[in-house]
């Protein structure tokens, strides 16, 4: 039994009651472990599919200006967890490259699936000072794993917009000080930084976690179109989730940041689909080779 006094715990419990709630209106009053309504990725037409962590569709459409055309789709997660579950599960993926900034296809209950081949950049090229994987170093594998297995699907994710946000902004008024190394051992602290977009610890307006938000999708979008312009085929960016920014949730119209599992809002599952065909399709095999 908890330690803490009852009317600690009740006023605990009221807190978090609102999004408690929201989360078991979505998830059809307990009957679904993910969005049922969204897309299939892995059953989509591509030969490239990369991932914006966190990019909201509203806010893809307001600052990209990638090549190809945009639509949207939802998304059968508001988190990179149910994404994966949902999407890759334990699946035959051996047509498919996975090269990953996240750690999250490990470390996801349900998540086994067979990939031809996984490139896991947060092993090595963690960046210490901003405490995530730089989209150019995503760009720069994703176009190795095409040289090295030409005849394989790729599924690239980058770590951005999700927190923490490397532009101008986000550097002057986030304190980042708290993220480890994904490899290491999470503490409490770290795990709420990671869920959240940070205002649990920084202490920031909405217009700048905003603007923030922005910034952190406009530097990565540049690495995004090298790709999409080196790499032969059909190419898909898209969202493993959106993100809330102080939006009202429902039906109990609180406040939230972040990307709570289990809430499928307009903000957390609508994610960009930008399709862009460069050169000839692929001829992609299962095989080994």
């Amino acid at each position: 039994m908890s330690s803490l006094p009852l009317t600690k715990r009740a006023k605990l419990w009221l807190g978090d009651f609102p999004l408690r709630f929201n989360r078991w209106y979505h998830g059809g009053f307990g009957r679904h472990e993910f969005n049922a309504d969204g897309v299939d990725v892995m059953n989509e037409d591509w030969d490239t599919l990369a991932i914006l962590d966190a990019c909201r569709y509203d806010t893809f459409a307001d600052v990209a200006d990638l090549p190809g055309t945009l639509e949207r789709r939802e998304s059968r997660g508001s988190t990179t967890d149910e994404f994966l579950l949902a999407n890759v599960g334990t699946r035959d993926l051996r047509d498919t490259v996975y090269v990953t900034a996240s750690p999250s296809v490990h470390a996801t209950d349900g998540v086994d699936p067979e990939f031809h081949a996984i490139v896991d950049l947060w092993r090595d090229e963690w960046d210490a000072e901003l405490r995530t994987v730089r989209p150019g170093v995503v760009t720069a594998a994703a176009i190795e794993a095409n040289e090295q297995y030409p005849n394989k699907r790729l599924l690239v994710h980058y770590l951005q917009p999700h927190y923490p946000f490397i532009g101008p902004t986000g550097r002057e008024h986030f304190d980042y000080t708290a993220i480890d190394d994904p490899s290491g051992e999470e503490t409490e602290l770290d795990a709420k930084l990671w869920d959240t977009v940070g205002t649990r610890i920084n202490d920031v307006p909405e217009d700048v976690v905003r603007e923030a938000y922005c910034e952190n999708l406009d530097v990565t979008l540049p690495h995004v179109q090298e790709l999409m312009e080196t790499v032969d085929g059909r190419t898909i960016v898209t969202a493993d989730h959106g993100e809330m920014l102080n939006d009202r949730s429902f039906p109990v119209p609180n406040r939230i940041y972040g990307h709570p599992a289990g809430l499928y809002t307009t903000e957390l599952v609508d994610v960009p689909w930008q399709i862009y065909t460069n050169g000839s399709r692929r001829r992609i095999v299962a095989e080994s080779g």
